[in-house]
Parts: structure tokens; C-alpha cells; sequence
């Protein structure tokens, strides 16, 4: 897979998708990350990417021609067009959540972009995305963030980018639940005890407790999962 991200803050990635999984799939060759400065496809000598908006209003907004040219030269000729997937980051889009991200698996080339300021100008919305995510109903200074939260999110699921794969299966959200309660060393900390049945070695006994307590904790801390799941059948 092959990850493009056009923004005009290209330094903000480096620590992030230098560390950890991310760093880890990149060197495996899972995935291609490649980040692209916005400012380098102007066509003026101030390298300008936004201008006040027509009618009026507060701030300035991304203009249009940048970003189309931006990502008409990293669309690769090599992929089908139906293999890839231009996203706008934005606060409009849909709520990313892990259904959403796994749709993204699908995809050979997906190509972020990181809107700024008062936002893009609509026509990149009319004739350019393909999808809008939003990571939250809340705002933040621009798109680099919510980015690399769906780089993260969609690295990780790619096959032999986590280094026990079996672990996917049992995370939050993945069955519809929030994730079971986990403990390590010691079994006695500070009073506090670790649970006897992930002691007791039956596998079937730990299961049924770990299904029980997702169920509670996801109906204590997030009842609206327990409800979509009923919706949806």
C-alpha cells in the first residue's frame, strides 16, 4: 500500500512515522509513506496557497489550484483509479471509526489531504476527493493530526505490521465491544489482586470472563456501541 499525505507542514510527520509500528512497516516495505509539500506545486514565486474567501468572512482559504496539481502528480498511472482514494481531512467529513478504516484496505494508493486555515475551496469537494473524514466533532489547526490518526489506525491492520497478529482480533472496537480488562506482574500490587481465572489456566473460564467484562465495560464507559451493534443486527 501506498500512503501520500499533501501538506504545508511536511517537518510535522517525522517523528510520528519514524517510531514505533509505523517505522516498522515502512522498513518491512508493508507500506510506502510519502509526504508532499503543497507549496511546491504553486505556481507563484511566494509559493502562496490560500487567499480570502469571495463574499467575505473571517481568515483565508486554501485555493484550489495547488492541491488539484498536487494530486494529479502523485496519483501513480500505474494503479487503477478504482485502487485509489483521494481523502480531504476535514471536520465535514464522515466520523472515522475502525469499520471505516478497514474499507481503506482495500485500496493500493490513498492520498491525504491536509485542509488549513477557513478550509479548501468547495470545488476541491465538487470535482477532486473521493471521500472526507473527520476524526472528531471537534477543530483542530488543520489536517496534519487527523492524518497521521488514519495512517496510524490503517498501518496497523495491514498483514505483518504488528508483530502478534493475533492481538487485532481483541481489541477495542473490533468485535463491537471495548476491549476486556488486561494485567501483567505482579499477581499482588499494592493490595490490588489479578483476577484468579487468568490464573487458573482454563482457557474456556478466561474467555467467558473477558467477553463478560467487555460487555460491562463497554455498557458502562460506551452504551451507544452496545446500541449500534442491536441496529445493525
Amino acid at each position: 500500500m501506498q500512503i501520500d499525505i499533501i501538506t504545508i507542514f511536511p517537518e510535522m510527520f517525522k517523528e510520528v512515522f519514524d517510531s514505533s509500528i509505523i517505522k516498522r512497516a515502512r522498513f518491512k516495505k508493508i507500506v510506502e509513506i510519502n509526504i508532499h509539500n503543497l507549496r511546491d506545486y504553486t505556481s507563484d514565486k511566494h509559493k502562496k496557497v490560500d487567499a480570502p474567501p469571495y463574499g467575505g468572512g473571517p481568515g483565508m482559504v486554501m485555493m484550489p489550484e495547488p492541491i488539484f496539481r498536487a494530486v494529479e502528480a502523485v496519483l501513480r498511472k500505474d494503479i487503477k483509479r478504482e485502487k485509489q482514494r483521494v481523502v480531504l481531512l476535514s471536520p465535514q467529513g464522515r466520523l472515522l471509526n475502525q469499520k471505516i478504516i478497514k474499507e481503506y484496505l482495500n485500496f493500493e494508493q490513498i492520498i491525504l489531504i491536509c485542509g488549513r486555515y477557513e478550509g479548501v475551496d468547495n470545488r476541491v469537494r465538487e470535482a477532486l476527493i473521493d471521500d472526507e473524514i473527520s476524526i472528531g466533532d471537534y477543530i483542530l489547526s488543520g489536517g496534519e493530526i487527523p492524518a497521521m490518526v488514519f495512517t496510524d489506525c490503517l498501518v496497523r491492520l495491514l498483514p505483518g505490521a504488528l508483530g502478534a497478529e493475533e492481538s487485532k482480533k481483541y481489541e477495542s472496537f473490533e468485535q463491537g465491544l471495548l476491549e476486556y480488562p488486561q494485567y501483567t506482574r505482579p499477581q499482588v500490587f499494592r493490595g490490588m489482586k489479578v483476577p484468579d481465572v487468568l490464573l487458573s489456566g482454563d482457557h474456556k473460564k478466561i474467555q467467558a470472563w473477558r467477553q463478560k467484562k467487555a460487555l460491562e465495560i463497554t455498557l458502562k464507559k460506551r452504551p451507544d456501541l452496545l446500541k449500534k451493534e442491536a441496529e445493525n443486527g
